[in-house]
């Protein structure tokens, strides 16, 4: 790629019919989690017109799961309308009260757990074979790519005002674009910005554009506003019918959303509805952890991290380091300093990232990576605690 070139990414927030999916399916890995830390999930959740179904594999506490292997389905219901309900959906075509919800969970394949358990001196394994991707740059103060970081925060601002006015006209359902000016490889402007937003039907195109314009004015740095002409929102004019009712939505269809808005390579899993012994979800938040870690020590201004897994192995089958011509030391030897400041094996990512524990609801939207750690453990894999240890490995 040259390096001068205009570059896009996308978020859609918290309302858009996949994210209510994500959000979902996460709220039963917590669940899961908060009764057992060792429960096993993977849960794929649909949405439609007031209808959500819950479907895939457990294996959890008594407190969730009965000795006869069935799922307590009133506390998955439960969960699943006070999630739409948080969201904001109390309308006709999707209601958190009126919403029929089928749970079709069961027992997880006992030739996946065999794989998986420690036994003897067998380690625990990969849940799954698969290669993740972690990325880091200096473009921004969470070391994010710019384009998919300001893309988030604007949605992130417009459901923010949402939730705090009840009278905002502002629906749940909303998608946000970014396109980005490089020069020499950096960012140096914003080039044009979409924004589509659902509303309520008094609501004319020019009322939402002024109610969406501060937003984006908060978000992009001073005199990173676009020309009027390249400021979009609602381009079609009218979005009144959105969410599950306007377009069914299903668990892991925004992995890029989720990741780095297609500025790094994705592995192709998704990360919701799954349990950290999955390691397209554990993995894929450690090689971000070193990425980051890399950045931050100031061992490169970019830095892409790959690790690949085979089922029931424990060992990574190999890890990449690439900097892309920015380290400060030669990306073998970063390899060898990762290995040394980190155990990659999905047991040596959960223990030290703390993974085993009810933190997945708030990833479900806005972002996997670029959030802010939590007293709580949420966003573990933001830390920037690796630096001293990779310093200290390449002494």
């Amino acid at each position: 790629m040259s390096n001068s070139f205009l570059f896009t990414s996308e978020s859609v927030s918290e309302g858009h019919p996949d994210k209510v999916c994500d959000r979902i399916s996460d709220e039963v890995v917590d669940l899961f989690l908060a009764a057992d830390p060792g429960a096993r999930v993977a849960c794929e959740t649909l949405t439609t017109t007031n209808r959500i179904v819950i479907a895939g594999e457990v294996r959890g506490p008594e407190s969730v799961v009965a000795s006869d292997g069935s799922v307590n389905k009133d506390k998955i219901e439960e969960l699943a309308r006070a999630a739409v309900k948080d969201i904001g959906y109390e309308q006709d075509g999707f209601h958190h009260e009126n919403a029929s919800v089928e749970i079709h969970l069961h027992g997880q394949s006992k030739d996946i757990a065999v794989g998986v358990d420690a036994a003897g001196n067998k380690d625990e394994g990969a849940g799954d074979q698969g290669l993740m991707f972690g990325h880091a740059r200096r473009e921004t103060d969470v070391l994010m790519p710019a384009p998919i970081q300001y893309s988030h925060e604007i949605l992130k601002s417009l459901a923010d005002y949402r939730h705090a006015n009840a009278d905002s006209g502002l629906g749940p359902d909303s998608k946000s674009q970014v396109t980005m000016a490089y020069e020499d490889g950096k960012p140096v402007g914003v080039t044009s910005v979409v924004v589509s937003t659902q509303h309520d039907a008094e609501l004319d195109q020019d009322k939402v554009r002024e109610i969406v314009r501060p937003h984006v004015e908060k978000v992009l740095p001073d005199g990173w506003f676009p020309s009027e002409d390249e400021f979009y929102v609602n381009p079609t004019g009218i979005f009144v019918i959105g969410g599950p009712d306007g377009d069914a939505g299903l668990t892991g269809r925004k992995i890029i959303v989720d990741t780095y808005g297609g500025a790094a390579p994705h592995g192709g899993g998704a990360f919701s509805g799954k349990d950290p012994t999955k390691v397209d979800r554990s993995a894929a938040y450690a090689a971000r952890y070193v990425a980051k870690n890399i950045v931050a020590a100031g061992l490169a201004d970019k830095c892409t991290i790959q690790v690949a897994y085979a089922i029931g192995v424990s060992k990574p089958l190999s890890l990449l380091v690439d900097t892309h011509g920015t380290g400060t030391v030669g990306d073998d030897k970063l390899v060898g300093a990762v290995n040394e400041a980190m155990d990659l094996s999905p047991r040596g990512i959960r223990e030290h990232l703390s993974l085993s524990r009810a933190i997945y609801a708030p990833s479900a939207a806005y972002g996997h990576f670029g959030r802010h750690p939590t007293e709580e453990g949420h966003f573990s894999w933001e830390r920037t605690d690796l630096v001293e240890a990779l310093q200290s490995a390449l002494t």
